[in-house]
């Protein structure tokens, strides 16, 4: 079998297997499993065999026209080099694990089939923009990623909950894909096909007449899907899908897809220096301002779709002052982590009995419950802290690395200011992403909640997933000398200074937390029972009691928040009720959009009924009234005929008479 070949396989076993299952998942439900299982897994074997293949070597392609179009071919291409086949070994990678977590995490789901379906399509459709070498065939793995999103999320579619945040995600995402496709379209105009090969070649010589514009469009889609401000809203709400999704879009798919285009097409971006500072300046944003919204959320999972939206900060920080290899690195790192990350969160879910009980306030006695879960996920969260030997300080330290290159002018055509932007704020990221891991790991595993039911040991295989992905978690950053070969060439290998400074951060991010936890709880055990007044309602129980009946999750950015334990609060001190909403940035748009756009369709329907409605009932109310008028003189009495007859006739007669008089006369 060729690479070509093995590598056309790849996504098109998960695509079988989606078919297979949403076909077969009723009429044969002892196929379910093996067929959600059995293609991903074939197919994360194959990726690890094109890599192999791959390897070192030169970039292959290979194309066949899939249509004539008159004009710009669409081609079905395949283009493979060292950034695309590791990527795609971390999709087959954790889609796998994602799915065998799901056997036991949803085994009593009557919607499982449906669930694994999708997932399959998920991942092919991740696959595809990975391997191919086409913008109009990456685009529709692009738009099936995000109405799988939409399902996915909106598993659980007898809450409210799940149903918005689906609809917010799929709206919000597609928000960012229309300027998307016009930068794809104006991209193709200027270079004279879709082909990324040619695009870049066109680029190289200078062919590309509108860089900052052909940028800026195709950032909105980017932003849209990797979750970046200002379209990164939708990502903490979708939280309310099956945790496992969670960890699959989060990980390995969907916002990774915004990443990969980037780093794919990063000779157009670096054709404009404006560009590359927004690139910057957005992903500044992004990095601070989700680390302090994680710092004040008292949802798990909500903690953690901050954490990954401030991590994909980094990637694209990466790319904003030019270095693809650091961005790559970290999101194949970011991936392995942030997997064990949610899915040791699922294990703490499961382990309570329901889905409801994600709140960090209501956690305790859990290290001992969950061993499995408590080493895995300290480990995970060292790794997200960037703490030394583990994968995340080797990866994010090769972003800062890259970010200070490029600050002292060492790099060519990156504008100093994304430089100094991308490492000032990076640095600030590194101490808050130290102070909320920590933060998690001490209100999860050392909190005093009260202690929920004990439901009994987990489903092995979702223990032993944890496991699997513990060990890229712990070791990759090993792999640190010799990703250059496979990359661009440019060392990834840490910094003395950046190493210093982001370790430092980290621990004193890490060591405040610690003081400030010892110091609220040292309150909160000297505060009378009932002393403290909840700043949320009924709504959040009200939610949970549902949320139990259905098995599905609860949220709400005020659950728990007057918990008098979290050192969220004291670190935060004034900005926690705003970091806790997000920075109202929902509330911005919906006083900008969403009323507006309901103010209207409210007049647009009065306008219907009152006025349009108005005239298309007269238009037929006047024939109704005039066949009612006639309908009287058709009694159907055969005398009645005659008379109106002879009525007629006299007049007629008369008519004539008076006539033929005023001739004569």
């Amino acid at each position: 079998m060729t690479l070509t070949t093995t590598a056309v396989l790849v996504p098109l076993l998960p695509f079988l297997g989606a078919v297979a299952g949403l076909l077969l998942g009723r009429r044969a439900p002892g196929f379910v499993r093996p067929l959600a299982v059995l293609p991903t897994l074939a197919a994360a074997v194959l990726t690890v065999v094109v890599a192999v293949g791959q390897g070192t070597g030169p970039a292959t392609d290979v194309a066949t026209e899939l249509t004539p179009t008159g004009s710009i071919p669409i081609d079905l291409s395949l283009h493979l080099d060292g950034f695309a086949v590791l990527i795609a070994v971390l999709v087959g990678t954790v889609a796998t694990c994602v799915q065998l977590y799901s056997t036991g995490y949803l085994r009593h789901d009557p919607r499982y089939a449906s669930y694994a379906a999708l997932v399959s399509l998920f991942t092919s459709a991740m696959l595809l923009v990975v391997y191919t070498g086409d913008l109009m065939v990456l685009l529709v793995g692009w738009e099936v990623m995000g109405i799988c999103s939409y399902f996915l999320v909106g598993h659980y579619w007898e809450t409210e909950a799940a149903r918005s945040a689906s609809l917010k995600a799929f709206l919000v995402t597609k928000l960012g894909d229309v300027p998307f496709l016009f930068g794809i379209f104006a991209l193709a105009t200027d270079a004279g096909t879709f082909r990324i090969t040619g695009i870049l070649g066109s680029v190289a010589d200078g062919g590309l007449h509108h860089p900052t514009l052909v940028a800026l469009l195709l950032l909105a889609g980017v932003a849209g899907k990797s979750a970046q401000f200002p379209l990164h809203t939708w990502l903490p709400d979708a939280m309310a899908g099956p945790t496992p999704v969670s960890a699959l879009i989060h990980a390995a798919t969907m916002v990774a897809a915004g990443v990969y285009v980037v780093a794919r097409l990063l000779p157009v971006f670096a054709a404009s220096a404006a560009a590359l500072v927004v690139l910057a300046a957005m992903a500044a944003i992004t990095m601070v301002g989700s680390g302090l919204a994680a710092l004040a959320q008292d949802d798990i999972k909500r903690v953690l779709a901050y954490s990954t939206v401030g991590q994909l900060g980094y990637m694209l920080g990466a790319l904003a002052v030019g270095d693809r290899g650091a961005a790559v690195f970290h999101l194949i790192s970011h991936g392995a982590f942030k997997a064990l990350l949610f899915l040791g969160a699922g294990v703490i879910i499961h382990a309570a009995g329901t889905n409801s009980l994600a709140a960090m306030s209501r956690m305790s006695g859990l290290a001992r419950r969950i061993p499995d879960a408590y080493w895995t996920m300290t480990v995970a969260l060292l790794a997200l802290a960037a703490i030394p030997p583990f994968a995340g300080f080797f990866s994010k330290e090769a972003v800062l690395g890259a970010a200070e290159h490029a600050a002292t002018g060492a790099a060519h055509g990156i504008p100093g200011a994304a430089g100094w932007t991308v490492l000032v704020s990076g640095l600030l990221t590194a101490l808050l992403t130290a102070a909320y891991a920590m933060r998690l790991w001490l209100r999860v595993f050392r909190g005093k909640g009260a202690e929920a039911p004990d439901h009994g040991r987990q489903p092995v295989v979702m223990n032993a997933v944890l496991w699997v992905l513990f060990l890229p978690t712990a070791a990759l950053g090993l792999a640190a000398p010799l990703l250059p070969r496979w990359f661009d060439g440019r060392s990834l290998a840490p910094t003395l200074t950046t190493s210093v400074l982001g370790t430092g951060v980290a621990l004193a991010g890490g060591l405040v937390t610690y003081a400030a936890w010892r110091h609220t709880s040292a309150l909160a055990a000297r505060t009378p029972i009932g002393a403290v007044v909840a700043d949320s309602d009924a709504g959040p129980e009200a939610a949970e009691e549902t949320a139990i009946a259905t098995h599905a999750p609860v949220y709400g950015d005020n659950a728990g928040a007057a918990d008098p334990a979290d050192p969220g609060r004291l670190l935060l001190g004034p900005l926690q009720p705003h970091a806790a909403v997000g920075f109202h940035l929902d509330a911005l748009y919906t006083a900008l959009f969403v009323r507006p756009v309901r103010g209207a369709a409210t007049l647009v329907r009065f306008l219907d009924g009152a006025v349009v409605d108005t005239y298309v009932r007269a238009a037929g109310a006047a024939p109704r009234l005039l066949g009612a008028a006639v309908r009287r003189a058709q009694t159907g009495n055969v005398q009645t005929y005659l008379g109106a007859l002879l009525a007629g006739s006299l007049l007629l007669a008369v008519a004539a008479v008076l006539v033929a008089t005023g001739t004569g006369a």
